[in-house]
């Protein structure tokens, strides 16, 4: 969860309390306020007669005037029912001293400490009401939720509950649910969902406050209510300084620069990325200590910060996520790399590759065991120390076993692919690079015009294929190029930069034409170039198939490098981040990114720990080995705009689109079919119109835009401190009206929601036969300088050459083990338009819309099922081809390659 919200029924305007605090002073961060009064204790109170005594403040931020108001009044009688889950584990992650503590307290029925808040002044004074304090003891202990109560008085003159303020005695923290008031006269039972962890009273001194249901912009808060929301904003901020505990609620910024281990091993020190030499999006503070052997970078822990609210791993289902993840990265990875003898032995065979389905491999495994957490992956032997890794046939071969080996599915996956994001229009004839001749090497490619028209056979001259949009590319050729000499000083790995051109067919599939490999000049030798065709020879077929081999390692690095860590999972965080310390659990704005940007800090601090860090999975198996995170930054300074990341500004950008006002979506698509641009276009109008509605309820003009301070510190924050290193882009759309928000909203939500599926949740059925999809070229073109001992070795046993270059033993299934298991959707997975958050729910207007929303979802399925069953539509349909489904909205659990979930959540 982001932050908690409060959910009553009522729909009157409340407000809230804080008797015990000092007031706040907006120039000082650390300030508190005012304690006006004491809680009234709901025993203590008289039912018939009550005399309140109030010390109030006028001078100098100080309130020094007594009222004495005298009331005889009727109370209501009111009963709390608190609802708890408790930890994962149940009791047993409780046990010690504390725990037998906390027994006590729950006798002795002081576990919680509830603070009920009015809603409203008093209509005479103008000052806040007196609280009513009692409380909840442990009443009925269930499977699943614990549920403590109180009973308390509310007086006559209270008004409704705006606020309850929760104290947690026990010695521990707890996971509360909600809070249901019951006993009012004029109408039922009010709700206050919670859903956050109250740490206890030992560990945080400040009491927690949950906030009504109604949402308010800064301007119309009630006044009762406008200090408190400034206070819960301070505190989420913190100041700053020493080191996160795991009981924080703290939302602050930091650079990249625990991804190394210099402290260990020299060979783990790396670059801080954010900043000048590396610019990179931020990511949320921890403070841990710096290293002893660089100051400027944090050093490690067995465990990474996130605000509380922020780990799903015991909120969501027992964390079948979390723990899945968790197990594949320190579990069965290290077991894995031990049971292969020679880690850094390639695949004798393509039957060898083929038992890692049909067979498995044995590992041994710990008592307890892999098996109940990672059932698709590793079976249980009996009778045996061993149990069996054996990996779920991928769909791509389960349909067509030779498909990874066509140019026609080469060709089919760089649009129904997992990475539909790098295919662009070819604009300029000849191709040439940006990179400085003097250094790279000559800047003219390799793939010429006469290679061209031989290859489309006299169809059309380059020029008319340029100009009526025939031709596209892959081209890494740029971002790739500065990098290969210090990739190639790695063991184990080589780089080229690449371009791969393609020529569009009248029944819009892409045929591949060349592949171009280029080495700079280095260590006294020239730049070398070589292009690639397909050829009817043998030796010509055989390199044209070494020569996809590493452009598909260039895809997959660029895929999970770029287009799914770095624009999803990297670039969303400062996004949480500024919403938590800029946007009020009150701003109706919060509530509505708040499913879309649950949980991604969870999984993102898991992928520092073990996935992008320094000799973690993606160094181990991708191309750029250690540089990889450095190729990362590169690609973020060269190429990420927020604005290009907009689905329709993305397909213009690459020429895969142009606007046209009669086209569906306003859009005419460069190739018609073109499944994930169809699907994404369709998805990105409706979660643009449930945007616009939910907007413009709140904003119905420009100036509540332009007035609200909240916002405006928001969008200012994500742009100058969040993706600080662009702060100066010219491109950054300004936040002035309505439309202005739901365009960036949009662009968010898209982000995580559509873009993020699109990327993650096909890794298994496209990488899975990692052939499809190395992720990692080892070995040069054997007719780079070959030696003639290489050249004859490939003239007599091609495949070897091929296997050779493919990735290791212990690389693939490390891979496949992960890919196995980001592709997996929890089975409680949060789809989104699937259900409706309870604070949209207490709006009849955005109920309303959300229902529209959710059932234009549901025709989207349809609609992808009409698309996948037209036998027109070549890119999706024909022998062996596996239907594009990413993008639709629902799935049920596993490894389906469908279903679109609310929010990056693994």
């Amino acid at each position: 969860m982001l932050k908690p919200q409060i959910l009553p029924n009522s729909q009157k305007t409340p407000t809230l309390l804080f008797p015990w605090i000092k007031p706040f002073d907006a120039n000082n961060n650390n300030a508190s306020f005012l304690n006006f009064h004491k809680p009234i204790s709901g025993k203590a109170r008289k039912k018939n007669n009550v005399q309140v005594n109030r010390h109030a403040a006028a001078a100098a931020g100080s309130i020094k005037a007594a009222v004495t108001t005298t009331t005889t009044e009727k109370s209501t009688s009111v009963k709390a029912v608190v609802t708890i889950q408790p930890s994962v584990g149940g009791v047993l992650t409780d046990l010690g001293l504390s725990r037998g503590l906390d027994d006590i307290i729950d006798v002795i029925g002081k576990t919680l400490l509830l603070e009920f808040v009015s809603a409203e002044l008093d209509s005479k004074t103008g000052l806040e009401k007196p609280s009513i304090t009692a409380y909840a003891h442990r009443k009925n202990l269930f499977e699943e939720t614990t549920e403590y109560e109180c009973d308390f008085e509310l007086y006559e003159d209270f008004g409704e509950v705006g606020a309850i303020l929760v104290e947690n005695e026990h010695h521990n923290e707890m996971f509360l649910k909600k809070i249901v008031l019951d006993g009012f006269h004029d109408h039922g039972p009010v709700t206050f969902t919670c859903n956050s962890w109250v740490s206890s009273k030992s560990d945080s001194s400040e009491k927690r406050i949950f906030f009504t249901s109604k949402s308010y912009l800064p301007s119309q808060t009630p006044s009762g209510l406008k200090k408190y929301r400034e206070k819960d904003l301070v505190l989420l901020r913190g100041d700053g300084k020493g080191e996160r505990k795991k009981s924080d609620r703290i939302y602050d910024y930091d650079v990249y620069n625990d991804l190394g281990d210099p402290d260990s091993s020299q060979d783990l020190a790396r670059p801080v990325l954010g900043g000048k030499d590396h610019p990179y999006p931020r990511r949320c503070r921890t403070g841990r200590p710096r290293t002893k052997k660089d100051p400027l970078s944090e050093s490690r822990s067995s465990s990474v910060y996130v605000p509380r609210d922020e780990a799903f791993s015991e909120v969501k289902n027992l964390t079948f996520s979390a723990k899945t993840v968790y197990s594949v990265f320190h579990a069965l990875v290290p077991i894995l790399q031990g049971a292969i003898v020679d880690k850094d032995s390639a695949f004798p065979f393509f039957t060898a590759i083929d038992s890692l389905f049909n067979e498995g491999i044995h590992i041994p495994v710990p008592k307890g065991g892999l098996g109940t957490i990672l059932p698709r992956l590793v079976k249980a032997l009996a009778d045996t120390e061993n149990n069996l890794l054996q990996f779920e046939t991928p769909q791509l071969v389960d349909r067509d076993k030779f498909a990874w080996m066509r140019d026609v599915e080469f060709s089919r996956q760089t649009l129904a692919g997992m990475n539909p994001y790098s295919i662009q229009l070819v604009t300029e004839w000849p191709l040439k690079s940006k990179l400085d001749p003097n250094v790279y090497g000559p800047a003219e490619s390799a793939i010429t015009t006469e290679i061209v028209e031989q290859e489309i056979k006299g169809f059309m001259t380059v020029e008319e294929a340029v100009k009526q949009k025939k031709l596209f590319i892959l081209d890494y050729h740029d971002l790739l190029l500065p990098y290969v000499e210090r990739v190639r000083q790695l063991q184990g790995t080589t780089l080229y930069g690449s371009r791969t051109l393609f020529f569009l067919s009248p029944d819009s599939t892409l045929m591949p034409l060349a592949i171009e490999l280029t080495r700079p000049a280095m260590k006294g030798k020239p730049q070398w170039k070589e292009v690639f065709r397909p050829s009817w020879n043998a030796t010509g077929e055989w390199l044209w198939k070494i020569a996809k081999a590493h452009v598909l390692a260039h895809d997959s690095g660029y895929h999970q490098l770029v287009s799914h860590w770095l624009r999803t999972h990297c670039c969303t965080e400062p996004y949480i981040i500024a919403s938590n310390r800029q946007l009020s659990a009150l701003h109706p704005i919060y509530r509505l990114l708040h499913p879309y940007l649950r949980y991604t800090m969870e999984i993102n601090a898991l992928a520092r720990e073990a996935l992008i860090n320094g000799n973690g999975i993606i160094e181990n198996s991708f191309s750029p080995r250690k540089i990889s995170m450095e190729l990362c930054s590169a690609a973020y300074d060269l190429q990420w705009r927020f604005d290009h990341q907009a689905l329709p500004a993305d397909l213009i950008s690459r020429g895969m689109a142009v606007e046209d006002p009669n086209a569906p979506h306003g859009l005419k698509l460069t190739i018609e079919d073109f499944p994930f641009a169809n699907d994404g276009l369709v998805l990105w109008d409706i979660i643009k119109e449930w945007v616009s509605d939910y907007v413009k309820h709140y904003y119905p003009e420009p100036k509540t835009v332009q007035s609200d301070q909240e916002l405006q510190s928001w969008w200012t924050e994500i742009r100058t401190v969040g993706h600080g290193d662009k702060k100066d882009e010219p491109w950054w759309p300004v936040l002035n009206t309505p439309d202005d928000l739901i365009g960036i909203l949009t662009t968010i939500i898209w982000v995580s929601s559509g873009h993020h599926a699109a990327v993650n949740f096909g890794q298994y059925d496209f990488g899975g036969y990692f052939p499809n999809r190395p992720t990692i070229a080892r070995t040069t073109l054997p007719c780079e300088d070959p030696s003639p001992e290489r050249w004859d070795r490939f003239l007599e046993r091609p495949e070897v050459e091929l296997l050779d270059c493919f990735p290791t033993q212990t690389q693939a299934t490390t891979v496949m083990a992960i890919l196995d298991v980001l592709s997996n959707h929890s089975p409680d997975e949060e789809y989104i338009g699937d259900v409706i958050e309870p604070v949209w729910a207490e709006d009849p207007i955005i109920k309303a819309a959300f229902e529209e929303f959710s059932g234009r979802l549901k025709e989207l399925e349809g609609i992808i099922d009409g698309r996948n069953a037209d036998t027109n539509l070549k890119n999706r349909t024909g022998a062996g081809v596996v239907p594009y489904r990413l993008l639709k909205p629902f799935s049920k659990s596993g490894v389906t390659g469908q279903g679109v979930p609310n929010s990056i959540s693994i």
